[in-house]
């Protein structure tokens, strides 16, 4: 674990720089006793960088800014296994820098489903002019960004991404739900809007997750998300901490858009 988020830390710290970040840290291994860790640990090092966040009931919390190398590997040395970061900087906590998705399949739909509409997803936003960018969960689901790098506050991409998961609810009630409710969610996507809050965080890109196998929260090709839904291959969409570092050898960072594409969000859809 410490040698893979060493060999990655070059292409995964732009995506976690300044953002807060709560671990949840395995110190028993992936079956044992885990737990999120919001606070930034008390016996940090020095060099350890944190960031006064405001935080629902408790009050100002010192969030981790993963924003070196060392913090990244001092991380996975206590367990960190998984980083989720928030969707906004601690320089701007009420500006994310992107809106996201997460698509939750209730069984037995799974992650050839969440592709089906993950496209839609896409040329959902194609129609209202933008760009948007597919990730596998490196767990049951997927993800889809929409990069800002605006100025915009969650009082405007909240109520867009509930209006834009609604719309798709509305097109597809066979196979969409936006409600959180788990009783609607059999055999359906959930799309999770609520993630564009201040509040929450959503798995980091390149974040390793604690399964059965090391598999990893890992950007895809939107070809790729097209072929495992032709294919119907659940194992297209499943990359191993060993997998994801060749696909950077070979394909770079596919999430560097995420970073760098700045883009206007136009009038939220009518879902009627």
């Amino acid at each position: 674990m410490i040698d893979y988020y060493a060999r990655v830390s070059d292409t995964m710290i732009p995506h976690l720089r300044g953002r807060p970040t709560t671990l949840k840290r395995y110190p028993d291994g992936v079956a044992g006793f885990n737990f999120f860790e919001k606070r930034s640990p008390k016996h940090r090092p020095d060099w350890v960088k944190t960031a006064k966040v405001l935080a629902d009931r408790v009050g100002e919390i010192d969030f981790t800014l993963v924003d070196n190398k060392p913090t990244l590997v001092w991380l996975a040395q206590l367990a960190a296994l998984e980083l989720h970061p928030s969707l906004a900087k601690a320089s701007k906590i009420e500006v994310p820098t992107v809106i996201a998705f997460d698509l939750d399949p209730g069984p037995p739909a799974d992650v050839i489903d969440c592709c089906r509409i993950a496209i839609r997803l896409r040329d959902l936003f194609s129609d209202l002019g933008m760009e948007c960018l597919p990730k596998v969960s490196g767990s049951k689901g997927m993800q889809v960004y929409v990069p800002l790098n605006g100025h915009l506050t969650y009082e405007k991409t909240t109520p867009f991404a509930h209006a834009i998961a609604l719309v798709l609810e509305k097109q597809y009630p066979e196979e969409v739900v936006s409600k959180m409710t788990k009783k609607l969610r059999k055999g359906k996507i959930f799309v999770d809007w609520s993630q564009n809050t201040k509040s929450k965080t959503t798995i980091a890109v390149y974040s390793l997750r604690a399964r059965d196998r090391p598999t990893v929260s890992t950007p895809v090709e939107w070809d790729e998300v097209e072929s495992a839904l032709r294919s119907k291959k659940k194992d297209r969409l499943a990359f191993e901490a060993g997998d994801v570092l060749k696909r950077i050898d070979e394909h770079g960072d596919l999430f560097e858009p995420v970073l760098k594409l700045k883009q206007r969000l136009p009038a939220a859809p009518d879902a009627d």
